[in-house]
């Protein structure tokens, strides 16, 4: 296997070409109307199922004497251990917590070819535990470097080869990404755009869909997975606003200050004896039921690599809402971006949505700013609603009601509290080009506009800016 860089694509077009794509609402490999028979259809295809079971059925995987941290007997894979963590601000300044730690980088891939003149992207019915409906349209290369190496001693990983060797294909992007900074330690993925340059052969398994396509599919809940949507959000569309409410050296500013006002400090400590959990034979859990815990499943899959193993999920307690307030300023749609500091980040915090979090989570605690202003939005003021799935592989029935909603001077001031900005999401788009930036919710949000499931172009209000003091 080459291990030479891919040779990035100079194409100065490209923001046209996925326009285009994104416009083309049918492809030319399949309708949008008849995805979801494809997909019922990949699901009769192969044996799927999930049965929750306790910690000491799970084959190959066991608590360390020492320090009681759930390890694979490979030591490879990820490790579940714990952390203790202390903030600087918040209504909660000092925890311990549960963490998986999967140090390697793993691949999210797409690849993409012009069908018909349009560009498609290759995307793969991929299975996942932790999905409720198990099966979703995932990239078409969605590996660890555990799997694609085969530590598992299993089939290869399909199309693997267009993101490795540089002569299959032209990279158009490859940027490394956080994920969820309060599930995972310092997690990251490549996620990768990369062109075919030659014919590409065709597996069962997998379907050719326009942007215009994924956007249809991201208006249906739980269709379209977490990997595949921050793929999608790297997107390099080119669409630079003129007059956004913050110059780009200023927005550059503000994540330095907040990066820098945020003490963060971060200790990994023993799964054994965590502070605040208990360790029962199927759980590891809270007793006041808050957050998450720490499962066991065992899992057949005909489709994958693997058909049959066991792992531990982490499952939260509750649906989660992810929303972006939006205003247009100055005839421009702005959107309220919150730095938000998570226990996991390699660079103490990343630009989130407005809101983020388990509303369940806050009982008898002052709520998150903004949080009633999305959870009392009306219909008339929601832009974009969708309920998607998180990481499925790591995940139990980790889902995310996904919003945008319209706001007003009231209930979001052109001068928000500290930690919150508004940006254009031109501004957002090109940050996103960059490392540990844009965490994984935004981004979902951020693909969401890319490929046109929800647009901004109708927003009421046209706030004639006073920018004193921004």
């Amino acid at each position: 296997m080459s291990t030479a860089a891919l040779r990035p694509r100079a194409d100065a077009s490209l923001a046209g070409r996925l326009a285009r794509s994104a416009a083309a609402v049918d492809g030319a490999w399949i309708a949008t109307a008849d995805v979801a028979d494809w997909l019922d259809g990949r699901r009769r295809a192969h044996r799927f199922s999930v049965e929750r079971i306790g910690f000491a059925e799970l084959d190959g995987w066991s608590f360390a004497e020492d320090t009681g941290n759930l390890v694979h007997r490979s030591g490879r894979f990820f490790s579940v251990e714990g952390l203790s963590v202390t903030m600087s601000e918040g209504p909660f300044r000092h925890w311990e917590q549960p963490i998986i730690r999967q140090p390697e980088v793993g691949i999210l891939g797409l690849l993409a070819q012009e069908i018909d003149g349009v560009l498609h992207f290759l995307l793969q019915a991929k299975m996942e535990p932790g999905n409720r409906n198990l099966l979703q349209l995932s990239p078409t290369v969605q590996a660890t470097r555990s799997n694609y190496t085969k530590v598992h001693r299993g089939a290869g990983v399909k199309y693997l080869e267009y993101f490795t060797d540089p002569d299959r294909g032209q990279v158009v992007f490859d940027v490394l990404q956080s994920e969820h900074g309060s599930w995972f330690y310092r997690k990251a993925n490549r996620n990768m755009l990369v062109e075919a340059l030659d014919e590409v052969p065709h597996d069962d398994d997998f379907c050719w869909l326009t942007l215009g396509q994924i956007g249809a599919l991201l208006r249906r809940d739980n269709v379209v997975n977490m990997d595949a949507r921050t793929v999608v959000a790297c997107f390099p569309m080119g669409a630079a606003e003129p007059d956004a409410l913050l110059p780009d050296a200023a927005v550059r500013s503000w994540v330095t200050v907040e990066r820098s006002r945020h003490d963060v400090v971060v200790d990994r400590v023993p799964l054994a004896g965590l502070a605040g959990w208990e360790h029962h034979p199927d759980a590891l859990r809270r007793p006041d039921g808050r957050f998450f815990q720490l499962v066991a499943v065992r899992v057949e899959a005909g489709s994958r690599e693997v058909s049959a193993w066991s792992q531990p999920l982490l499952e939260p307690t509750g649906p989660a809402v992810a929303a972006f307030l939006v205003r247009r300023i100055a005839g421009v749609p702005h959107l309220l971006v919150a730095a938000r500091a998570e226990a996991g980040f390699l660079d103490t915090i990343e630009l989130g949505p407005t809101v983020q979090c388990d509303p369940g989570n806050w009982r008898g605690v002052t709520p998150p700013p903004f949080l009633d202003v999305v959870l009392a939005a009306g219909a008339d003021r929601i832009v974009y609603a969708g309920l998607h799935s998180e990481e499925g592989g790591r995940f139990l029935n980790a889902e995310i009601r996904y919003l945008f909603v319209e706001a007003d001077e009231q209930q979001a001031p052109l001068n928000p509290p500290p930690g919150f900005q508004w940006l254009t999401p031109g501004q957002l788009g090109d940050l996103v080009q960059h490392a540990h930036y844009v965490n994984v919710q935004a981004r979902t949000l951020l693909s969401c506009l890319h490929a046109g499931a929800a647009t901004l172009e109708g927003l009421r209000g046209d706030t004639s800016a006073d920018r004193g003091g921004v």
